[in-house]
This record gives C-alpha cells, sequence and structure tokens, in this order.
C-alpha cells in the first residue's frame, strides 16, 4: 500500500517571524539570536554529514519497500541526499546555525533540491533515534580506523622487539635497577598492554554496532517500518530492543572513551620511558630529529615533543570521560537537550587516540637503541643478585638464607667498587662455601636473561617466540 500525504498550506511568514522549519508551527515567536547560537550544534555535528545522509538513504530504502514512498520518490531523495554529499565535499554547502544542526541543515536543502519530496524523508524517524544512528555509525567507522593504528603500532614494536631480542639492559622497580632484561623483552610488554587495548576496542564494538533507528522520538512510530531492512543496509549487527533506551542510550560513548583512556594511560608510561631513555642521564635510545624539536635560547637540546605531548594529552581524555559520565549521570528517560553536549567530547577522545596512536606507529620503527650505554647501566647496581640467591637455593640452602647471604656480597660489593661478576671466586666464597667456579655462568648478563628460558621469560628464545605469536595474534 503507498500511503498519501497531504501537503497543506501555511501562511507565509517574512525573515523575522521565522522560526525552526522542523518545529515552529507550535511557536508564537521567533527563538531569540543568541538562544539559537547556543542551542545549535551545526558547528561540531556537521563532521557526522556522511553518516546523516547513509542513514537516510537507507531510511528512504526502507520506506519505499514498505510502500510508505513510491520508487521515484526515494530515487529522487537519494539522489538529491548524493548531491548534497558532493557539495559537503566541494566545500559548497551553506551550513545554516538557524537550522540547529547537521540533520536539518541537510533536510533542508534537501527540500530546497526536490521539493515537498525531502520533506517526507523524515517519515517514520525523529531527530533522536537519527542522531543516535548517526553518532554509532561514525563511531564503528573511527574504531576501525584506530584499530588499523593500533596494529601499525604493534607491529612496529614486534620488528624492534625481533630485531633486539638478544640486547641486554636493565629492568627496573621503584625505578632502581632491579634485574637484567631484553629490550625485545621490554617493547613486548608494550605490545602486551596493546593487545588488551585492542581487545576492549573490538569488544566495545560489539555494543557500537546496535541500531536505534526505528525508536523515533521515544515510543516508537505508528507507521509500518521494517526495522531489519535498515538494520542491514547500514551493517549493524541488531535493533535496539527498547526504543526509550535506543534514543537516550550514550553507554556506547562512555565505553569508548574508558577504553581509549586505559589506551592513553598506556601510551602514557610508554612516552615516560621514552622521555627518560633520551636523556643524557639515561641514553638507552636515540629517537629520530623529525619527532623531536630544539630549544629557542638553548642550541643543545634535542626536545622528545611527541612522547611528552602524548603524555599530556592522556589528561585530555581522562577528562572527556568524566565529561560524559557526568552528563548521563542524572537524566531521566528519555532524550533530554543535554546529550548535545555528548559529541564534542566524544569527538575529542577519538581524535586524540587516533592522532597519538598514529604518532607512535610512526616513531616505535625509527627508535634506535644504545646498545653500550644498555648494558652498561645493566652492569650497574648489582642486577644479577637475584641470580646468586637462585644458584645457592639450587646448592641446597634456604632462600630466606640465600638472600642475607647475598645482601652480604652487594654490601662489600658497594664498598670495594665492585659488581658481583667483578669479584674473585675467593671473595664471593667468604660469604658462603656452596660457591664454585660456576657461579659466574650465572652472574653474567647473558647468563641471567638465557636462564629466564619459560613463556613470559626475558631469554632471547622466549622474546622471538613471543614475537611469533604477536604475528599470529595480530593476523587472527
Amino acid at each position: 500500500m503507498l500511503w498519501a500525504f497531504a501537503s497543506g498550506t501555511t501562511r507565509p511568514m517574512s525573515q523575522d517571524q521565522t522560526t525552526n522549519q522542523s518545529w515552529g508551527g507550535r511557536f508564537s515567536e521567533p527563538v531569540d539570536a543568541f538562544v539559537a547560537r547556543f542551542t545549535a550544534s551545526v558547528d561540531f555535528d556537521k563532521r557526522l554529514y556522511k553518516q546523516d545522509i547513509q542513514g537516510s538513504i537507507a531510511h528512504a530504502t526502507m520506506l519505499a519497500r514498505v510502500g510508505v514512498l513510491s520508487e521515484e520518490e526515494r530515487d529522487s531523495i537519494i539522489a538529491g541526499l548524493h548531491s548534497i554529499q558532493s557539495e559537503i565535499e566541494a566545500g559548497q554547502f551553506d551550513w545554516r546555525v538557524d537550522l540547529e544542526d547537521v540533520h536539518m541543515n541537510i533536510e533542508a536543502r534537501l527540500t530546497a533540491q526536490i521539493g515537498v519530496t525531502g520533506k517526507k524523508l523524515h517519515t517514520g524517524r525523529s531527530r533522536n533515534d537519527q542522531v543516535a544512528t548517526d553518532i554509532r555509525l561514525w563511531l564503528r567507522e573511527e574504531i576501525d580506523v584506530i584499530l588499523v593504528e593500533l596494529q601499525r603500532l604493534q607491529t612496529g614494536l614486534l620488528d624492534q622487539a625481533e630485531r633486539h631480542a638478544a640486547v641486554i639492559m636493565p629492568g627496573f622497580t621503584h625505578l632502581q635497577t632491579a634485574q637484567p632484561v631484553t629490550f625485545g623483552h621490554h617493547l613486548l610488554a608494550w605490545f602486551e598492554m596493546l593487545s588488551r587495548d585492542r581487545e576492549r576496542l573490538l569488544d566495545c564494538r560489539k555494543r557500537v554496532n546496535r541500531m536505534p533507528l526505528g525508536s523515533a522520538a521515544l515510543a516508537g512510530t505508528t507507521y509500518p517500518i521494517d526495522r531489519s531492512i535498515t538494520c542491514e543496509l547500514l551493517g549493524f549487527d541488531a535493533v535496539s530492543g527498547n526504543s526509550l533506551d535506543g534514543v537516550s542510550d550514550r553507554d556506547f560513548a562512555i565505553e569508548f572513551c574508558a577504553a581509549a583512556s586505559l589506551a592513553m594511560m598506556h601510551m602514557s608510561r610508554f612516552s615516560e620511558e621514552l622521555v627518560l631513555w633520551t636523556s643524557a642521564q639515561f641514553n638507552f635510545i636515540e629517537l629520530p630529529d623529525r619527532f623531536c624539536t630544539g630549544s629557542s635560547i638553548m642550541p643543545q637540546k634535542k626536545n622528545p615533543d611527541v612522547p611528552e605531548l602524548v603524555r599530556g594529552k592522556t589528561g585530555r581524555v581522562y577528562g572527556q570521560l568524566m565529561s560524559l559520565l557526568t552528563l548521563m549521570k542524572s537524566q531521566p528517560l528519555a532524550y533530554n537537550k543535554d546529550n548535545q553536549e555528548d559529541k564534542e567530547p566524544l569527538f575529542d577522545a577519538v581524535d586524540t587516540l587516533r592522532d597519538c596512536l598514529r604518532a607512535f606507529a610512526d616513531m616505535i620503527p625509527a627508535i634506535q637503541p644504545n646498545v653500550e650505554a644498555m648494558r652498561e647501566a645493566a652492569l650497574r647496581g648489582f642486577s644479577t643478585a637475584t641470580d646468586l640467591a637462585d644458584y645457592l637455593v639450587r646448592r641446597g640452602l634456604p632462600f630466606r638464607d640465600c638472600h642475607e647471604i647475598v645482601g652480604h656480597a652487594v654490601k662489600f660489593g658497594v664498598e670495594s667498587g665492585k659488581d658481583l661478576a667483578e669479584m674473585s671466586l675467593e671473595e664471593l666464597r667468604q660469604f658462603s662455601d656452596q660457591i664454585e667456579k660456576d657461579v659466574f655462568d650465572v652472574l653474567t648478563l647473558e647468563g641471567s636473561v638465557n636462564a629466564r628460558d619459560h613463556i613470559g621469560g626475558t631469554a632471547p628464545a622466549q622474546v622471538r617466540a613471543a614475537v611469533v605469536r604477536g604475528r599470529d595474534l595480530l593476523a587472527s
């Protein structure tokens, strides 16, 4: 059945009498000019134009299939929408604040192009379910882009870890030398963190990919819509199960910002290490000049600006998460104007995470470790003390006794200026007669890292095996 629409007549209004075309009939005076600007969102939500047009094309297609629109009306609407998208992308579209948002700007332009048929596009939907659909479509696409950048960064880490699987550096706790590790093993710790971020984003995407279109303003619609059609056309996994929740849910945006906050926290920690490692005091790595800047008065300076900025931008993403949580915390069902404030925090969180990942994905493959500086640092601080304790345990002594014995040996080393590996056998045996010549096999840096030859350990063989597992994970 084809549904009929009466065009109706309205009294012409002068420009200063005009209210918003979508809801002005109930009002007796135009909106105050400042209020119009204050309540408008078009300055920031116009970035949703592709998704708005995509959703409208699917909606028009569905309306034609169920007989609400004719095929000619559908084709006219779709052609008009394609034309509008071309205008926008050519920079020829006139965005108007008085039309409030991206939805009404596009609809008004469509009506100007194709006439009364353009007004039929909004049949069976509301701006409430329209914007909720647009944001989900947009965020779904952005998550996919972010996942690509995340994979680029993880691939760079795997490449570096494989290349430097046997390069020895000090491992730290409390920022004090603890035990020797390999540079490749250290880099793979960041790979693991980013793998969890990847899992969270993929899981978040599942809940983003549910379609609210068809919820209309809050209660659904009386028109014979078929939501499964639009769901399939737009590539959603499922439709929302409740119209009230469909238009007012912003959990998916909050969840994304939570996942983004964790990812930024990981990159902030990574940034802190990069900043430390590039300092003269550590001198562990070299960053290419293209990722650094200089000083306006100190000609010797080479500042690690990219890691510092990523570290600084982390708080920005945390703030957007708090903004959205606070925005939603006391809203009654269903849609409220408060939700206009959901887009800018979400947009900023997405942009910030994506750009930080891109910067790191470009930078990490170009890092050069200073192998000798790392090794020299690992030789300081008695990093093989635990290895000596483990050696004595294997000789049959209780660990607590071994801990005390090695503590005395370290004290002697501090006083004499000798590392454990630099002491003679006679010097070591004054602390335990269980120490034999083979002790030097475990006191060397290579002996220490090679001894940790198990899954998750720092042995070069395990690093290379972890790289293979990492590549398999990314390929899956």
